[in-house]
C-alpha cells in the first residue's frame, strides 16, 4: 500500500509538471519544424554556431554571474561542436558498412550519429529561444543558464563517446561491431571512465526518445531516486512514506540532484536494489492495471508443474528424458501462466464461457525479460493480453527462478523443462501443438535461444519459429558502439547491467588477477572475456561539480534492508555515500577513521547478531531447498571484510582528494572517514574492482558463440531491436551471422524507443505500435493472417 500511494502521488505531480513546466528538449520539433529536420546537418550546425556567437556576445556585457555563465556556456557549445564534427563525419561515413542490409540500416555507429543530430537540433531550438527572449524584461537568466550549461555538458560527453567510437572502428574488422581479440574488454572499457554520465540524467533526460517515452522515463527516474532513499534509509513505513513524498517533489524540481543520485545508485547500489526497484512492477496496483485497460481474456491461469522427470518423443522417434531442474536451489515446481482470449477444449483454468472453441493448432511459449533478476509473467501481461486477443492463440509464459538466488543455468533448465512439458501436454493448454513458437524479450529471448540450442543438442522437438525482442546474445560486457548507449540509458544504466550479469553468470567467473597469469589450458577451447564498469569521476564531470558542490546532495546509504529485519522498526542503521562538506587533515582523518570503524562494528555488527537470534516478522520469504545458495552477504559482513582487507589510504592536497598506492595498515583498521556521510567521498574510488570477472564462452549463456553447424539448425527467426538499445549490436551481429549461414532471419529496428518498450505499450503510442509490429512478425512465423485464425 505504501508504494501504491507513492506511485499515485508521483503520477499526479508529474502530470501537473508536464502541463505547467516548459521543457527545452521535449518539444523541440514543434519549433524547429519538420522542414528543418530535413535540412542538411551542416546547415543546422552553421545556424547553431551563428546563434551561439550572437547570444554569447549579447550576454557578455551582462555583469551578473548568471549572465557571464550563460555567455560562457554558449561559447562552450561552439567549442564542443567543433570538436565533435571530425569524429562525427568519420563515423557517419563508415556506419553503412556495419548494417544488416541496405533495407534495414542500423547499428551502434548510426545510433550515435542520430543522437548527435537530434541533440544539435535541441541545442538550436534552445539558442533560438534565448535569442528571442534575452532582451525581455522578464528574461529567465538563471533558468536558461542551467539549460544551456546542461546542453554544453551533454555535447562534451557525446564528443567523448564519439572519440571512443573512432577507436572502436580502428580496433575491429570492417563489418564487425565487436572488437578483435587483440584488445581485452578491460583495456577498452577502462578508457570509457571519462564519460560524464550525470548530464544524461538531468535536464536532458531522455532527449533521444519519443515524447511519450520521455514523460514515462522522467517519472521512472524520479521514482528510482526517491525509492532509493526509502530502500536504504532508516525509519518505519509512515516515515518512509512521508520522506518519499518529499523527496519525490525534490527530485522533480531539481534535475541536477536527481541526476547525481541516479548515477550514484547505478554505480554503487547492489543487485538487491535493482531487483527491488524493478519488482515495483509487481505491486497490486500495477498488476491490476492490465485488467483495467487491456482487452479481457477468458483464461489467465497460473500452473505449477511438479519437478518430475518425464519422457518426450524426440525428432528421431525415440524417447528422450527431460530431467527436472535441479541446479543451485534443488528441485522445485516450475510456474507458468496460461493466457488465452477464449476457452478451448481441454484447456486448464476456470471460465464463465459456456461454449469452448476447438483446440488451436498454435501455441506461443513466452519468456519474460528483467535482466535475469526481476519481473514475472504478471508484469508482462500489459502486452501479453493484447497479443492473446490479436492472435487468438494460447500463450504460456514461464516464471523462471531469478538470480542471484538461482543463477545460470537454473533459468535455462526451467525454461527448457516448461517448453518440453508444454509440447507434451499441449492438449491441456488448448492447442494441438501443430506449431509451437518461442517468443521472448531481453533476458527471456536469450533463454529462448538457449532452449532452441538445447533442443538441437538433445534431439528434442524444435520450435517452429522464434520471435526475439531486443535480445542480448553476448552475455559478457564486450564493448561495442551500441553498448556505450547504456551510459545514457535511464532504464538500463551501465551499473545495473553489470550487476545483472554478475548475479546471473558471475559464479562462473575467474578473478581477473588470476586470469592475468593465464595458463595454456582452456575449457573446451573457449577463452574468456572480462567485464568491467567505469565509475571514476570523468573529466567532463568536473564541469558539473562547480554547480553541484554547493548543493546539498541526498544520502545514498550502502545498507539495504535485511530480509530478517523488522520493517516497522526505526532502529535500522544507515551508512551514507554523501560527499563531505570538508576534508579532515590526513593524520587526524586516519586516526578518527579507525575509531569510527571500531565503533561502527562494535555497535552494528553486535546489534545485527542479536537481531538474527530474535524472532522476526518476515513479510515474505521464498521457500528454499536445503542445498540452496546462501543469501548474499549483508552490508555488515561486507563492511567487516572491507575493514580487514582495505589497505589504501587517502591524502589531502588543498581541496582535492587524491589516491595513493595501497599500504598495509599495521593495526588492521581501514582508513575510512569518521563521518558516515563521508562514505560517498571514500567510494569515489573506481568500483570496477567489483566487476573484474570473466565469463566463459558458453553458447547456452551467449548464443553468439554457438558453432555454425548448430546455428544452421535453428528455425526461422524474427528479431526486433531498437536504434537506441544497448543490445542493438548483439541483434545486428547475430542476424548477420544467421543470414550468412543461409538461415531464415528477419531483423526490424525501431526508432526512438528504449530497451523494454513492450512494458510501456499501455502508456506510449509508439510503444503500442511497436507491440503491433511484434504481433505481425509472430503471425508470419505462425503462417496465418487475421482472417485465417
Amino acid at each position: 500500500m505504501l508504494f501504491n500511494f507513492i506511485e499515485s502521488y508521483f503520477k499526479t505531480i508529474c502530470r501537473v509538471s508536464f502541463l505547467t513546466t516548459r521543457s527545452v528538449y521535449w518539444t523541440y520539433m514543434e519549433l524547429v519544424g519538420e522542414e528543418e529536420v530535413i535540412k542538411s546537418f551542416s546547415s543546422v550546425v552553421n545556424e547553431l554556431t551563428h546563434l551561439c556567437k550572437e547570444n554569447a556576445e549579447a550576454l557578455r556585457s551582462d555583469e551578473s554571474a548568471e549572465g557571464q555563465r550563460l555567455s560562457a556556456a554558449f561559447l562552450a557549445i561552439i567549442d564542443h561542436i567543433k570538436t565533435i564534427l571530425p569524429s562525427l563525419d568519420k563515423i557517419r561515413a563508415v556506419a553503412p558498412l556495419y548494417d544488416f542490409s541496405p533495407e534495414t540500416p542500423g547499428n551502434g555507429y548510426r545510433s550515435f550519429v542520430n543522437i548527435v543530430e537530434t541533440f544539435v537540433a535541441h541545442a538550436l531550438k534552445l539558442a533560438r529561444e534565448v535569442a528571442a527572449a534575452r532582451n525581455n524584461l522578464f528574461f529567465r537568466k538563471s533558468g536558461y543558464m542551467k539549460e544551456v550549461e546542461a546542453c554544453s555538458h551533454v555535447l562534451a560527453s557525446l564528443g567523448t563517446c564519439l572519440e571512443h567510437l573512432v577507436t572502436y572502428i580502428d580496433l575491429s574488422e570492417t563489418g564487425n561491431l565487436f572488437p578483435d581479440d587483440k584488445h581485452s574488454p578491460a583495456e577498452l572499457l577502462a578508457k570509457t571512465t571519462n564519460i560524464n554520465q550525470i548530464c544524461f540524467y538531468g535536464r536532458c533526460l531522455g532527449f533521444q526518445f519519443c515524447e511519450s517515452m520521455r514523460k514515462a522515463l522522467q517519472f521512472i527516474c524520479i521514482t528510482m531516486a526517491s525509492y532509493s532513499e526509502a530502500y536504504y534509509n532508516s525509519g518505519g513505513l509512515i516515515s518512509k512514506a512521508t520522506n518519499s513524498v518529499y523527496t519525490g517533489s525534490k527530485y522533480l524540481i531539481d534535475p541536477e540532484l536527481r541526476a547525481r543520485r541516479i548515477v550514484n545508485i547505478a554505480q554503487y547500489s547492489d543487485v538487491e536494489f535493482c531487483k527491488a526497484f524493478w519488482q515495483l512492477a509487481e505491486t497490486d496496483l500495477m498488476q491490476k492495471l492490465p485488467s483495467l485497460v487491456t482487452p479481457s481474456v477468458a483464461i489467465n491461469q497460473e500452473i505449477s508443474i511438479p519437478p518430475q522427470s518425464f519422457t518426450i518423443i524426440g525428432i528421431d522417434g525415440s524417447d528422450v528424458i527431460v530431467p527436472a531442474p535441479s541446479s543451485h536451489i534443488g528441485p522445485k515446481p516450475v510456474l507458468v501462466r496460461l493466457i488465452s482470449a477464449n476457452h478451448r477444449e481441454g484447456m486448464l483454468g476456470k471460465t464463465t464461457d459456456t461454449h469452448s472453441l476447438p483446440p488451436s493448432p498454435y501455441l506461443l511459449v513466452h519468456c519474460h525479460g528483467g535482466g535475469f533478476v526481476a519481473q514475472s509473467s504478471r508484469s508482462h501481461e500489459c502486452y501479453l493480453r493484447d497479443w492473446a486477443n490479436w492472435l487468438n492463440v494460447p500463450i504460456i509464459s514461464v516464471d523462471y527462478s531469478l538470480a542471484p538466488d538461482a543463477p545460470f543455468p537454473r533459468a535455462l533448465e526451467e525454461t527448457l523443462y516448461a517448453y518440453c512439458w508444454a509440447r507434451k501436454n499441449c492438449n491441456m493448454l488448448g492447442s494441438t501443438g501443430q506449431k509451437v513458437i518461442l517468443v521472448g524479450d531481453s533476458a527471456g529471448a536469450n533463454l529462448n535461444l538457449g532452449v532452441a540450442l538445447k533442443c538441437i543438442e538433445m534431439g528434442l522437438p524444435r520450435p517452429h519459429g522464434m520471435f526475439l525482442a531486443y535480445v542480448p546474445v553476448l552475455v559478457a560486457f564486450i564493448p561495442s558502439p551500441a553498448r556505450l548507449l547504456c551510459f545514457m540509458d535511464p532504464l538500463l544504466p551501465f551499473g545495473f547491467m553489470m550487476r545483472c550479469l554478475k548475479a546471473y553468470a558471475g559464479h562462473l567467473s575467474i578473478d581477473t588477477k588470476k586470469d592475468e597469469q593465464k595458463s595454456e589450458e582452456n575449457i573446451d577451447d573457449l577463452p574468456y572475456f572480462e567485464g568491467e564498469i567505469p565509475a571514476k569521476n570523468s573529466k567532463a564531470d568536473e564541469e558539473m561539480k562547480g554547480q553541484l558542490e554547493d548543493e546539498s546532495l541526498t544520502e545514498l546509504p550502502l545498507r539495504s534492508p535485511s530480509k530478517f529485519s523488522d520493517h516497522e522498526s526505526d532502529s535500522m542503521t544507515t551508512v551514507s555515500l554523501v560527499s563531505p562538506p570538508a576534508l579532515q587533515p590526513e593524520n587526524s582523518a586516519a586516526a578518527r577513521s579507525r575509531k569510527y570503524v571500531a565503533q561502527f562494528l562494535d555497535r552494528y555488527v553486535q546489534n545485527d547478531k542479536i537481531k538474527d537470534d530474535e524472532e522476526q516478522d518476515v513479510l515474505f520469504e521464498a521457500p528454499q531447498a536445503e542445498n540452496s545458495v546462501p543469501p548474499s552477504p549483508t552490508l555488515v559482513e561486507r563492511f567487516s571484510s572491507m575493514a580487514s582487507s582495505f589497505t589504501g589510504h587517502f591524502s589531502v592536497s588543498g581541496s582535492s582528494l587524491s589516491r595513493e598506492p595501497s599500504l598495509e595498515v599495521a593495526c588492521g583498521s581501514p582508513a575510512l572517514p569518521l563521518d558516515p556521510s563521508e562514505l560517498d567521498q571514500m567510494l569515489d574510488k573506481d568500483p570496477t574492482e567489483e566487476f573484474k570477472f570473466t565469463v566463459p564462452k558458453d553458447p547456452y549463456l551467449s548464443p553468439y558463440f554457438a558453432s555454425d553447424k548448430v546455428l544452421k539448425q535453428l528455425p526461422p527467426i524474427k528479431i526486433l531491436s531498437l536504434q537506441l538499445d544497448p543490445c542493438l549490436d548483439d541483434c545486428v551481429m547475430f542476424a548477420k551471422r544467421l543470414k550468412a549461414l543461409g538461415n531464415d532471419v528477419q531483423l526490424d529496428i525501431l526508432k526512438n524507443l528504449p530497451h523494454g518498450f513492450l512494458n510501456f505499450s499501455l502508456i506510449s503510442k509508439e510503444a503500442h505500435e511497436g507491440s503491433k509490429l511484434c504481433v505481425e512478425r509472430i503471425k508470419a512465423l505462425l503462417g496465418f493472417d487475421e482472417v485465417d485464425n
